[in-house]
């Protein structure tokens, strides 16, 4: 049985995956449910499973417009939780690659997937604008007020690591994110 929630969710979602762009001053976000750290995890390391995990169910519920193999994962800025990323394997054969590029925007060629790590908010915003409109998944570690105008925004809890979607950003993207991005969220797959 559905809650009234995802009987909310499910059709504004449906809407986000083909909607037009549209400009606002204040980007419309959703807040997404924790996805659990994992037991035993310690220091910096206890979001690198969570956030693995995370970046590729939320691959896995992406549709760029041309399929490619391998789907390159560039990480931009010195990345506390992205150790693990070099690890995704999805579910429907194909392969990642993750690359670690300068954050410049003249290195982002060739990138389907740009994870921020930890840079200034001013050079996160500079690379989410020159990959916007690319076909770039973007994803940011280290902004959790989404100002740095990414797609996916990582929040962090002593026990989970939840996101939040960045609705105009991914309108504006040419990338088409499956409603069933929720289930990412929710620690389904």
């Amino acid at each position: 049985m559905r809650t009234s929630a995802s009987i909310f969710l499910l059709p504004l979602l449906t809407v986000l995956a083909y909607a037009p762009a549209v400009a606002s001053p204040a980007a419309p976000m959703l807040m997404m449910a924790d996805m659990p750290i994992g037991a035993g995890a310690a220091g910096d390391d206890r979001y690198a499973g969570a956030a693995a995990r995370t970046v590729r169910a939320i691959i896995e519920y992406t549709r760029w417009p041309t399929r490619s193999d391998p789907v390159v994962i560039c990480v931009a800025g010195r990345a506390l939780y992205a150790g693990q990323l070099d690890a995704i394997r999805l579910s429907d054969g194909r392969r990642t690659d993750r690359r670690d590029v300068a954050a410049d925007p003249g290195a982002l060629a060739g990138c389907h997937v740009l994870y921020l790590g930890q840079l200034p908010i001013a050079r996160q915003r500079q690379l989410t604008a020159a990959v916007r409109g690319r076909q770039v998944l973007t994803i940011a570690e280290a902004d959790p007020a989404n100002a740095s105008e990414a797609m996916i925004a990582f929040t962090y809890k002593p026990t989970a690591l939840s996101f939040r979607l960045n609705i105009d950003a991914v309108s504006r993207s040419g990338l088409k994110v499956d409603p069933r991005v929720l289930r990412v969220a929710q620690g389904g797959q």
